[in-house]
């Protein structure tokens, strides 16, 4: 992608969007925030060796939100002329004029504006062409389809590139804005067996290009993951340590964090409810955000409401800390912002000794969970119960692929129940976490 496409370099969007909100000011807003954004992106995938689709995306934006009292009325479009911008912000202060007050509404506070917008490294164009990414795409389906020779399809490889930039200012005099890139190669594979088919996949994704695994290394796992899930069975209901590998430990950790996040605080939609200052989670389980963590997938100087981000402790010794809070979820709970606007940054969770293999003599016979299905958590009574797949241990060692079973708990009493977080620590979004041991579950299958 040596042609950048952009129209606009990020000092001219930092001055729209400053110009935008000279405009609400002159149509009688009392506040206004605004944010630009533009970027462009390249997706090459191959299945079976030959090219299935080519993409390229161009996009840009901007949104508007303006505040008439404790009126707020919002708006966007994805024309960046004078004349539409104009136009958009003429939209939001009409609708503002028909929505109820809203006491708790507005911008957030000026005292915590980011004063100092560090350069977290985020940007990191990949210059690569189409017929290179083929050739990656192709190299990543190869290798995977070399594992076995029971692979006998592929969902395809793909390679993608992407970059860009926004901006983003309010009434506070606050204009920040920021390039960042983000890239990733994946492989899916089938692998058939005389009782069932199956299949898998692995991806990488990182800032930087050369941060990726490389795309042999993604295809080989891929296959790997695919082969050893053939002639899975069945088991009988029980209830028994379960370990989620690491690719799903963060899902544990994510029902967590929606679970102390303000909107479900303040709708009291939370299992969590009332919980800072609390043991909620076993000791072992210690949480720390860190917003500015170098070519972090997460990693941000500033939330979406211009707020500064802070380091700090989520969880500690399975003790709430801190909840997960925009202005005006904070507002709603009698609170300050913590910088969560747009969700949360990079989450580390603290490993304890062991690797997979420890976790599995740890837990000597029992279940370890690769793959789960469907939605199925309450976040207001954290009633948990979805499909899944994965394999049977007994004396710490895998025995065979398990599949069409149940687990079932609640989230409270899970997180209570961790024995082991693994070293094993996998990172492929927000969350840094290795795989998670419980004590005890339900599988159930008919």
């Amino acid at each position: 992608m040596s042609d950048t496409g952009f129209s606009y370099s990020l000092d001219e969007i930092k001055q729209m969007s400053e110009d935008v909100l000279k405009v609400a000011k002159q149509s009688g807003a009392s506040a206004a925030e605004a944010e630009l954004s533009l970027s462009i992106g390249q997706n090459v995938s191959v299945r079976m060796g030959e090219v299935e689709h080519i993409e390229y995306n161009r996009d840009k934006g901007m949104s508007v939100t303006v505040y008439f009292g404790k009126q707020k009325g919002h708006a966007s479009t994805s024309d960046l002329s004078p004349q539409a911008l104009k136009d958009t912000v003429a939209a939001a202060c009409n609708i503002a004029k028909y929505t109820a007050k809203d006491e708790f509404c507005g911008l957030a506070d000026a005292d915590l504006m980011a004063k100092d917008v560090q350069d977290l490294d985020l940007n990191h164009p990949w210059d690569i062409t189409v017929d290179e990414a083929i050739e990656i795409a192709r190299s990543c389906e190869t290798a995977a389809l070399n594992v076995d020779n029971r692979i006998t399809n592929s969902e395809g490889a793909s390679v993608s590139a992407g970059t860009g930039f926004f901006a983003y200012s309010n009434s506070h005099g606050f204009t920040g804005g920021y390039p960042s890139s983000r890239h990733g190669v994946s492989c899916s594979v089938i692998a058939e067996s005389a009782s069932n088919m199956q299949r898998d996949y692995w991806y990488s994704t990182a800032r930087a290009a050369e941060d990726l695994q490389s795309a042999i290394e993604i295809g080989r796992i891929a296959g790997e993951r695919t082969v050893r899930r053939l002639d899975a069975r069945k088991i009988k209901t029980c209830q028994v340590p379960v370990l989620f590998e690491a690719p799903l430990a963060s899902g544990l950790i994510s029902s967590l964090i929606s679970a102390i996040s303000g909107g479900n605080l303040y709708r009291k939609s939370s299992f969590l409810l009332d919980s800072l200052g609390k043991q909620i989670a076993s000791p072992l389980l210690n949480i720390h955000e860190d917003p500015h963590i170098k070519k972090g997938l997460a990693s941000s100087p500033f939330d979406n409401e211009g707020v500064a981000t802070t380091a700090r402790q989520l969880v500690k010794d399975g003790v709430l800390q801190g909840y997960v809070l925009s202005s005006y979820s904070a507002r709603k709970l009698g609170m300050k912002s913590t910088g969560n606007a747009g969700g949360n940054h990079n989450l580390i969770i603290q490993p304890g000794s062991n690797d997979f293999s420890g976790l599995l003599k740890q837990m000597g016979t029992g279940l370890v969970v690769t793959e789960l299905l469907g939605h199925g958590m309450n976040m207001v009574t954290g009633d948990y119960s979805r499909g899944a797949a994965g394999f049977w241990v007994e004396n710490g060692v895998i025995v065979h692929p398990v599949e069409e079973i149940t687990i079932a708990g609640n989230m409270a009493e899970m997180l209570k129940m961790i024995t082991g977080i693994g070293n094993d620590v996998l990172v492929q979004g927000s969350k840094q976490v290795g795989s998670i041991l419980l004590e005890r579950m339900t599988v159930a299958s008919d």
